[in-house]
This record gives C-alpha cells, structure tokens and sequence, in this order.
C-alpha cells in the first residue's frame, strides 16, 4: 500500500496497512529549521535548510529526510509554492544566532537593530512589526493586539487569485502528484475567527490583528461579526472554487482554517457563544466543500477544545489538528472513545512540550507506543507530533519519535 492509499483509506475511517505518518504536511505539523538542520547533520546530509516561513523558522522538508522518514504526506501549501519553484541561488543565505546555516525564501530582507536583533523588512523596504531578538528562535509580531479598534468597513478578504498564480498552483499539484505517490494536503485561503494564528493569511482574518477588541464585540455586535464573517466565508469559497479548478481531485484535504479556540487550561470562547457566532460560518464552509469537491476539511485547532469538539463535528470539520495532549481535558483515551469514529485526528503522537525536548530516546520511543495504543485502533488517526518539533529537540528523539511511529504503527 503506497502513501496516497494509506490516507485515503485512513480519512475514510478504514484500516490501512499503517498509520499513516506526517512531518511537515502544513506549517502546524512541521519542524523548526535549527532541528531540521540538526537532524540532516546526524543522519549524514548536507546541504542546506531552507526555512519554509520566516516568521515561524520552519523548515522546508528536504527530500531525503522524507524518504528516510516514511513520510506519507505533503503541503500543496498555495504561499510556499513560489519559492520552492525558485533555485537555491535566488534563496537568501543568513546565519542564525546559534550559528545554523539557512536559506530564507527569495525576497527576504531582514534589517540588524542596534541592540542585535532583527527585523523583517516589507517588500518595498520598511520594516514590518516581525522581530526576532538577539538569540530568539521566531520573529514575534510586535504590534498583536496592541490595541486600536476594527473597522468592518476595511475588512477585505482576498476573493480572486491570478490566472498566473494559478497555473503555478495547477501545474506544481500536478507535479507532485505525478511524480509522487504521497497523499496531497492543500493549504490557502481558509478562514481565520478568532485571530490567533498565523498560518492563515491575515488579510482574510475578521479580527484585523486585534482579538481582544474582537472577542468583545462578538457579544456588544454580534450583527456586525455575523456580517464580516459571511463575507469571508464567501471570499474563500470564489478562491477554493479556482483552487479546486487548479488542482482537481489531487488533494485529498484541504485545510479550512487555522484558528486556536483554546488555551493551556481551556477554551477561552465559551463553547455557547462559538456555536451561535462561529458555527454557522463554519457550517457553511464546510457544507460548500464536502458538496463541491471530494476533499476532506483540515481544522488546525490548538488547545483545550474538549467542549467545542462536538460543534467542530457537527459543523462539518473532518481532520482536526494538532491535538494538544497536553492541555487541559485532552486526555488522549477520552478523545479517541468519544469523538475516534466522527472525526480523524491527525497529532497528539508526541507531547512537543514535555516529553520530546526533555526526554531520553528510548522514553521518547514508549511515549509514542502508547500513544499509538491509544489512537490506532479503528483507524482515522495520522501519527504527528503535537504542533511542530521545536529548535531544541535533539535529532535522536525526533528519530526515535519517527521510528517508533512506524514500528508501533502498523496494523
């Protein structure tokens, strides 16, 4: 059974010969590009690390480390695309602060402050709000939810793409598929309604950069959040209607949204006010999908989301992701007995926060065993960490977490 059947039949509630297993299949379920580059090192590899977004220091997977790895899945990601059609000399060489080698993508221009730290530059040269301090691993938007109100009136939601982006789209799907016998998870122009996420593109975000002023006004104007919601809801639908176009049948999921409802502790939307202000938008969204293409709808969800759970399903959500394990009633046996046969999860095979940069390889490798007793059985599971493999994981977990997933994995 190759990778693509391994998907399908696993998001059909079916059992595959394995698990399928994921490293990088969108910007949630990756690894930072300083273990990336770590791993490539301990495997033998050279070559350098691309980083796939600046802002988060993601990697770029390179192709031997998916090959090495088994992996069974990867992004149609519709903002990564064009540079991964660029060559190496157009990437933009830097040393990091640990002194890890990278290329960012073509384009990128970061400015050095006085006190050493760096920010991203804008396309016409001035600086963005994107800083990363002297010996940080990311770049933090330093204007988030500073303050300053939302104007519904300027919220304009990206509702066309160019012929020329496209073909780019058409004709890089079509690449992958052809040549690859891997499981295609498309990624781009999803909703974002709460604002806590920076894998979906902001200008399609309803809380302009400002959640806090957001999260009060779903309740003092719900008339207007219902209104800026629906029409994003529509923006995505004329692009996913293009996107579908371009990509045909070719990818089995698409992801709708990356929107974090919960926190450590638990969801921080009352799951009351999520169904009567977020859900129907939801609703409709996903209705449009399942009616008009053949993919499944991909949820990125961080947190305690235990009590939304029920109205993700309800609302048409297929995949959810990443699993936080960790957080507050996300205990993995309760989630699989309750929700295993409605909805697929794709994550929670690894706790990223305690186990897989403190732990030795052999705990990281009986973490992940039972981990897999727990969601294998049935099917609808994807093994992937919880979120993506920070910068001071050591390359043997991340090897042990991979290898055991595999082991422990099969049917």
């Amino acid at each position: 059974m190759n990778s693509r059947e391994r998907v399908a039949r696993t998001v059909r509630f079916e059992l595959p010969d394995r698990v399928p297993v994921d490293l990088g299949g969108q910007k949630a379920s990756g690894i930072a590009a300083v273990a990336h580059d770590r791993l490539k090192r301990a495997l033998g590899m050279t070559g350098p690390t691309r980083v796939a977004d600046a802002r988060l220091m993601i990697a770029v997977i390179d192709e031997a480390v998916r090959q090495r790895l088994r992996v069974d899945v990867r992004p149609i990601d519709m903002t990564l695309i064009p540079a991964l059609r660029q060559p190496e000399n157009r990437w933009v060489a830097k040393t990091l602060f640990d002194g890890t080698s990278v290329l960012y993508p073509p384009e990128t221009a970061i400015a050095e402050d006085a006190d050493g730290s760096w920010v991203l530059l804008n396309a016409d040269g001035t600086r963005s709000a994107y800083r990363m301090p002297r010996g940080g691993y990311y770049y933090d938007d330093q204007s988030f939810d500073r303050g300053g109100g939302i104007e519904p009136t300027e919220f304009a939601p990206v509702d066309d793409i160019s012929d020329e982006q496209l073909q780019l789209l058409a004709d890089y799907t079509r690449e992958q598929y052809e040549t690859t016998d891997q499981a295609l998870l498309g990624w781009g122009y999803g909703v974002c309604f709460l604002g806590l996420s920076l894998i979906t593109d902001r200008r399609s975000n309803v809380t302009q950069g400002q959640p806090s002023e957001w999260m009060m006004m779903l309740m003092s104007e719900p008339d207007t959040c219902h209104e800026m919601m629906a029409r994003s809801v529509e923006a995505t639908i004329r692009c996913l209607s293009l996107v579908h176009q371009a990509t045909g049948d070719r990818c089995f999921a698409w992801g709708i949204a990356a929107d974090d409802s919960g926190t450590q502790r638990g969801e921080f939307v009352n799951p009351d006010l999520w169904a009567e202000m977020i859900k129907p938008h939801y609703t409709r969204l996903c209705d449009w999908i399942h009616r008009h293409t053949p993919w499944r709808t991909f949820f990125h969800c961080c947190g305690s989301v235990y009590h939304l759970i029920p109205h993700f399903i309800e609302a048409g959500i297929d995949i959810l992701n990443p699993v936080q394990t960790s957080a507050a009633n996300m205990d993995p046996g309760r989630l699989k007995a309750e929700f295993g046969r409605q909805m697929v999860f794709w994550g929670g095979g690894a706790d990223t926060q305690n186990v897989l940069p403190r732990a030795t390889p052999s705990e990281v490798r009986e973490h992940v065993r039972e981990r897999l007793a727990i969601w294998a059985p049935g099917g609808g599971y994807v093994f992937n960490q919880v979120h993506n493999i920070q910068a001071d994981v050591p390359p043997a977990n991340v090897l042990a977490m991979l290898d055991a997933a595999r082991d422990f994995g099969t049917y």
